[in-house]
């Protein structure tokens, strides 16, 4: 038997599930964009898909743990693992610079009392954007400044832009999203308005949870309908 047909493949979900349990943010379009990005190289079917072996999630767990143990932007675990390939010694992570004080390194943000306060860089770097991307972001309103520094959902907005954008998504692509997510908004603050005019202790509380739960089956919602919509118009 060859090599070749010896060797051991995986497919982009088999790789998903080994690496899920340790690294449990990592999705599908998250690889694509490590692939767009140039930190992995699978090989490919004569039909296009992408062939795994060990050595790629290796990899691939080696850039997840970079990210998330030490921060890392992706430039310079790119540095890293070319240095790596190149047979050089790169210095150990650990003396690269870690995460800025207050920055949540997950992107599941698990734990949603920490502060985060992020410079224009450091907001670049841990969303694996350039400047120029996060110019555009700006400029469509999709990611604004709270006062000097970029808040939580700066870093959020900036991540999912950043694994769209290897799908070919631009800043101006998602004017869309922003502007049904703003009517969703005015849905929600109409629906919370009469609680919030209320001059009893605790009003404005009660207002804001009624607000997070109206949110979160409105989002459930535009789920369930974006998936039937893509059933009925892909599905054969």
């Amino acid at each position: 038997m060859s090599t070749s047909a010896a060797r051991a493949y995986m497919t982009i979900g088999e790789v998903l599930g080994l690496l899920s349990a340790e690294f449990p943010d990592i999705t599908v379009s998250k690889i694509r964009f490590l692939e767009a990005e140039g930190l992995i190289e699978p090989e490919r079917s004569p039909s296009g898909y992408r062939k795994f072996v060990p050595a790629d999630a290796e990899r691939l767990r080696f850039i997840l743990a970079a990210q998330r143990d030490h921060y890392l932007p992706l430039r310079v675990i790119k540095e890293h693992l070319d240095a790596v390939d190149r047979g050089l010694d790169p210095p150990p992570l650990g003396a690269r610079r870690r995460a800025p004080r207050g920055l949540v390194a997950t992107d599941s943000v698990a734990d949603e009392t920490a502060e985060v306060r992020l410079t224009r860089r450091q907001l670049a770097d841990a969303a694996g954007i350039d400047g120029e991307a996060l110019d555009e972001l700006e400029e469509f309103g999709l990611i604004r400044r709270a006062g000097s520094h970029y808040d939580r959902d700066a870093l959020m907005i900036a991540r999912a832009a950043a694994a769209l954008r290897s799908f070919g998504f631009e800043a101006r692509h998602l004017r869309a999203v922003k502007s049904a997510a703003e009517r969703e908004i005015g849905l929600i603050e109409a629906a919370v308005a009469p609680t919030m005019r209320q001059r009893s202790p605790g009003a404005r509380a009660r207002a804001a949870e009624t607000a997070r739960e109206i949110a979160a089956l409105s989002l459930k919602l535009h789920a369930a309908l974006v998936s039937m919509g893509l059933r009925e118009g892909l599905d054969p």
